[in-house]
């Protein structure tokens, strides 16, 4: 039972950076965009969320650094993309690089240093408890704000008029523009969204997961959350399995070998970029297959009658 608990609070552990990116790039794709960059305005929350951590002392402090940053880094793609009209698909490989490069040149006084990681709850009756007291009453905050903004999304897009402009904004751009809805601004809104829920699953990693900043330690957790999107169907709700399944699995690799199963590590830790290249592939595919759910206008450009 000890082992077993280990397990699930290591997997909640890294599935909380993939569900907080994914949550903010969910909506994005609502509104019809497709935003590619989210691996760079991660690695981004990373770099500049520790760096205010470690210059004020405050996690939550650190925390507001990484959401700035993902949607600074998000403004830039929304200015080329909804702005100029520029390819999206481009644009977005383009910010993940400047993302990891930003990153790099921002992060490289830090590394080597530690900082305290994000305090846990801790409540004496119900912490305590035997098996569940730590899975659902010693998590930090992290954690139950991704549980929360999974709630506040599925309440927003399904429940208020605001949510059901902005499906019909990514559902037929055309007509809700003909309807007088401001599409640009509505797309702008949900960029600047998508940019600093990255960020702050950026920020996680550094802050909560590990206690010191490295180049490149989002490790393709962009892409990851990205994927999960389209495996999730656009739903709210299914996002939160896939990301505790591809959590589950980032895990379960590194047990593998002390289970005594006999599987290669190498092809454990290549199961989810494995399933992050199939998702990505039927992305391309649009809506014959797996993007029947998808957006009808996801990833195409609009200008506005002049």
């Amino acid at each position: 039972m000890v082992l077993l608990e280990a397990i699930i609070l290591s997997v909640i552990a890294a599935s909380t950076p993939l569900l907080l990116a994914a949550a903010g790039e969910l909506v994005v794709e609502r509104s019809g965009v497709l935003n590619l960059g989210v691996e760079g305005m991660m690695i981004m929350g990373a770099a500049c969320g520790f760096a205010g951590a470690l210059l004020t002392g405050s996690t939550f402090v650190g925390a507001l650094f990484g959401i700035v940053a993902g949607a600074a880094l998000s403004s830039v793609f929304a200015l080329l993309t909804l702005g100029l009209a520029v390819n999206q698909v481009a644009t977005g490989l383009a910010l993940t690089i400047l993302g990891i490069g930003l990153s790099g040149l921002i992060g490289a006084g830090f590394v080597g240093q530690r900082i305290a990681l994000a305090p846990h709850l801790f409540l004496p009756a119900l912490t305590d408890l035997p098996f569940v007291g730590h899975i659902f009453f010693g998590q930090d905050a992290f954690v139950y704000f991704s549980v929360i903004l999974i709630g506040g999304i599925w309440w927003f897009l399904y429940r208020t008029r605001a949510g059901l402009v902005l499906r019909a904004v990514g559902d037929n751009h055309t007509s809700a523009h003909a309807l007088g809805y401001p599409v640009l601004k509505i797309r702008l809104l949900a960029v600047l969204f998508g940019g600093a829920c990255a960020g702050l699953g950026g920020a996680y990693l550094p802050l909560a997961y590990t206690p010191f900043f490295v180049p490149g330690m989002t490790a393709g957790r962009g892409w990851i959350a990205l994927a999960l999107v389209v495996f999730s169907s656009w739903r709210p709700v299914r996002l939160v399995g896939g990301a505790y399944l591809f959590g589950a699995v980032t895990i379960l690799q590194l047990q593998a070998q002390g289970f005594g199963l006999g599987i290669p590590s190498q092809l454990m830790s290549s199961l989810p970029y494995i399933a992050t290249v199939v998702v990505l592939v039927l992305i391309s595919r649009g809506r014959g297959t797996a993007g029947s759910a998808s957006p009808a206008s996801l990833g195409l450009v609009f200008v506005p009658d002049r």
